[in-house]
């Protein structure tokens, strides 16, 4: 029963932190499209709160769930655990991930209600170009080894700064703005605005991220070596004093 209620608490940080991560996404490109009519400029201020807003969602909910916020690096944290983790990690991450889900569409709906605008449309962006996909397996495979990469060398108490400062790189280096979160991006559908992805291009874009975290999490064990972890204690951020290690994306995963 206290495995329960610790699970439900964890999915209850998960699907919140989501929610807040998607609200930024969009909320930030949304009042950057009413702002300036200048392409960069609106990326410039997208990408400083996305990548602000990031970190601090990390150290805020690090501590209750790992700070996942990505199914993509809740998938690498599951893999990582599968060998000794039996069915019950497999739960924790279908779990994680539903919330994940769940959170990035709230998320998206409350953004598009801030601004005064009908919560639900379909966005009209279509991001099915090759060099788009191909920049999502990059913007991913980035932020698993980052994040794996921290966690392996015991520095992830640097990941709340080191996952946003990636993500904020990321939006601007790869040719897609760097979703690099299948749940973010089933949420960013949702929105016909400066942020959105139309929901025909949603499954293109999250193959690619699960290849790019397929790569990034095989580059990670070859780069850093195998490591054993509790589910929840693989990626972002470790609890002090309560007995559990808890793990961005993104990456961070988170992630934007």
């Amino acid at each position: 029963m206290g495995a329960d209620r610790a699970l439900a608490r964890r999915a209850v940080a998960e699907s919140v932190g989501s929610a807040a991560l998607v609200a930024v996404i969009v909320g930030s490109g949304l009042q950057a499209t009413e702002l300036s009519s200048d392409t960069g400029v609106r990326l410039l201020a997208n990408s400083l709160a996305s990548a602000v807003g990031l970190g601090l969602l990390i150290a805020l909910f690090g501590p209750v769930s790992g700070a996942h916020l990505n199914p993509v690096v809740t998938l690498c944290a599951w893999w990582t655990r599968r060998p000794t983790g039996g069915g019950a990690a497999g739960v924790e991450a279908a779990v994680y991930i539903g919330a994940q889900l769940v959170g990035a569409v709230g998320g998206a709906l409350l953004a598009e209600a801030m601004f005064g605008r009908p919560p639900g449309t379909w966005s009209t962006q279509v991001r099915t170009d090759t060099h788009l996909l191909l920049g999502e397996m990059v913007a991913t495979a980035g932020l698993v080894v980052l994040v794996q990469g921290l966690d392996r060398i015991e520095r992830s108490s640097a990941a709340p700064v080191a996952v946003a400062a990636y993500i904020g790189a990321a939006i601007w280096f790869t040719s897609s703005g760097s979703f690099a979160n299948p749940a973010a991006t089933v949420g960013r559908s949702l929105t016909d605005s400066f942020t959105g992805i139309s929901p025909g291009s949603v499954p293109g874009f999250v193959a690619a991220q699960l290849l790019g975290g397929l790569a990034g999490a095989g580059l990670a064990t070859l780069l850093y070596g195998r490591r054993r972890h509790t589910f929840h204690g693989s990626t972002l951020m470790v609890r002090r004093g309560g007995g559990d290690a808890v793990g961005q994306g993104p990456g961070a995963t988170r992630p934007r």
